[in-house]
């Protein structure tokens, strides 16, 4: 590199750093080759302006044009992506400390209908209908950032008999459509089993889901804690065992309980929360009286309660969650509920200055990996910021004539 093109030192600096951030997750790739395109690739994601086609990557950071190996890297090449969201999951539980796992539904708008999953279907977040690929993203959720670790792509039930798509894109054939839900416990099992995560409370915003009542109980089976956003008039005992009486809503039990008392939160201690105050109750769901049936093997069935939230001057609540955690702790349980609009935020800046929506490969293995080293470019800008300010933060006691 000549001195004119020399890069300043705190981008030399931060160059290396990428660098060996980089080498930590991509290690578990077979060749050498794989880990140089693989590092490229998120320095495109991370560093290339606008829009991250395959070939801007290529021009900005290989400097030739590269873009058919990087392209063939991305959609073709056959190495595994789970090594790589494991070391990630593993590094980010670490370095974030997450408050628990969010999910989000991410919508791939596309045009056309020949990359995989692709459908004119319903997006429950945009409440339209779509030409789109849908997938499920777990999050790390910490106090600071938030970090998509694992996914899954939904398929539409129109690509289960469609054999010229699925050739074409190469679907695994036990890959089909399934309900949502079951994506989702899919990955939540092989984030604790196959992974061996301690897992934090799982929090789903599925509001405008079908199957509330299977995730709830799949959560419950599992032993998992979990704080799930539900409709006003879901079943306050969803996925529980069903009895001929009629069963009081979430909205129901929790205006009862909140008849005796409501607990006040203000917000905006924070810069970027919004001032304001909010009422919260809690109730508990009934469940069948007597001693509890305990099955040899499975966890010890937890109370599920009904949290809600009152913004001031509202009569109705404005947001309603089961969880089976103790409302003892309430200020840590409303916490929680805060998290899924905070990680959207997180997934906006994934999606418009990561480039996770700018992906133009067809194949499932394609989708897999461009979504894989977008996490970790994610993961890289999060914790760049995190880094960040913490300094600015350790240098405030300085800047105002602090003790050195």
């Amino acid at each position: 590199m000549s001195k004119d093109n020399e890069l300043p030192g705190s981008a030399i600096r931060d160059s290396e750093y990428l660098s060996l951030f980089c080498q930590e997750f991509f290690t578990p790739l077979a060749r050498s080759d794989q880990r140089r395109w693989a590092e490229s690739y998120v320095r495109g994601l991370i560093h290339v302006p606008g829009r991250k086609s395959i070939r801007r990557i290529s021009d900005h950071v290989v400097g030739w044009r590269a873009d058919q190996c990087l392209q063939q890297f991305v959609n073709q090449s056959p190495w595994r992506w789970e090594p790589v969201r494991l070391g990630l999951a593993r590094h980010l539980s670490s370095a974030l400390a997450p408050q628990a796992w969010v999910v989000r539904e991410v919508v791939f708008p596309k045009n056309g209908r020949n990359s995989v999953g692709v459908a004119k279907q319903y997006v429950a977040s945009a409440r339209r209908t779509l030409n789109c690929q849908k997938g499920i993203a777990v999050f790390l959720a910490g106090r600071e950032a938030s970090v998509p670790v694992n996914w899954r792509l939904m398929l539409p039930r129109c690509w289960d008999a469609d054999q010229k798509r699925r050739s074409r894109t190469h679907v695994p054939e036990e890959e089909q459509h399934r309900e949502w839900w079951s994506y989702l416990v899919e990955a939540l099992d092989e984030m604790v089993d196959d992974w061996g995560l301690l897992p934090p409370p799982v929090v789903v915003d599925a509001r405008y889901e079908v199957g509330v009542e299977n995730l709830v109980r799949e959560l419950g089976k599992r032993g998992l804690s979990y704080v799930v956003r539900v409709t006003p008039d879901t079943p306050a005992s969803a996925g529980a065992p069903r009895t001929p009486e009629r069963q009081a809503t979430a909205e129901e039990l929790v205006m009862m309980s909140a008849r005796h008392g409501r607990m006040t939160v203000r917000w905006g201690d924070r810069a970027d929360s919004p001032s304001g105050s909010s009422h919260f109750a809690v109730a508990t769901v009934p469940g069948p009286t007597g001693p509890p049936r305990i099955t040899p093997g499975t966890p010890y069935p937890r109370p599920r309660r009904v949290l809600a939230e009152w913004p001031s001057g509202q009569v109705r609540p404005s947001s309603v969650w089961l969880t089976n955690l103790n409302a003892s702790r309430m200020t840590e349980l409303i916490g929680l509920t805060r998290l899924p609009d905070r990680t959207g935020d997180e997934l906006e800046r994934l999606q418009e200055d990561l480039g996770l929506r700018h992906f133009e490969g067809r194949s499932f293995r394609g989708w897999h990996h461009h979504v894989t080293l977008a996490s970790v470019a994610h993961a890289y800008s999060a914790l760049s910021r995190q880094r960040d300010r913490h300094y600015e933060l350790s240098l405030r006691p300085y800047a105002a004539g602090g003790v050195r």
